[in-house]
């Protein structure tokens, strides 16, 4: 059997800047407040509803709330952006 494949992503962090509680948020994106727990340690990967879900709440693209490689701060990127780094060095 395959093995899982690891979804990253950035709830906690995101929940954390807009003031959220684990349970603000399920019941933001209709889910149980433990659902929240799970994904945010890694251990459940969402459904592509419940990513869209997220994307629409955040209002950012789903693959700047998850990816299959870990992810860098978003202050990263930003910084790389404004200095004219190319994307392959970000």
């Amino acid at each position: 059997m395959p093995e899982k494949l690891k979804i990253y992503n950035r709830l906690q962090v995101l929940r954390a800047e807009r003031g959220l509680s684990r349970q603000d948020l399920a019941e933001a994106v209709e889910v149980n407040y433990q659902t929240i727990g799970y994904l945010e340690r890694g251990d459940y990967n969402p459904s592509l509803e419940l990513a869209f879900r997220f994307s629409e709440l955040f209002d950012l693209p789903i693959e700047a709330i998850f990816s299959t490689k870990p992810l860098k701060p978003l202050s990263d990127s930003l910084y790389a952006a404004r200095n004219g780094q190319p994307k392959e060095e970000r």
